[in-house]
């Protein structure tokens, strides 16, 4: 495991293990909170619990994903990771 998390600190441009542990928190609340805050925002656009499983799941997924960018980027910024998180979206997302 060891191995594979140094791995991924040479990939991500991570210095310590700090800093990984901080990209890890940001992560975590960010997935968590994403979801909280779509469930409303969800329902107030009619994309209800009660809909077609084979409807609500993907427009779930389209919709939620916007939002935990943004939240990634707004989570990252609290915890003083502004810059590595908008360098991940970057490659992401293919933008130079």
């Amino acid at each position: 495991m060891s191995n594979y998390l140094e791995r991924l600190k040479t990939k991500w441009g991570i210095t310590s293990n700090f800093q990984m542990a901080v990209v890890f928190i940001v992560f975590a609340i960010t997935g968590s909170s994403s979801l909280w805050v779509a469930k409303p925002v969800l329902t107030m656009i009619g994309i209800t619990d009660e809909m077609n499983p084979w409807i609500r799941v993907p427009l779930r997924i389209v919709l939620i994903l916007p939002v935990y960018q943004v939240m990634l980027l707004i989570i990252g910024a609290a915890f003083g990771q502004f810059t590595f998180f908008l360098n991940l979206q970057k490659k992401w997302w293919r933008i130079k």
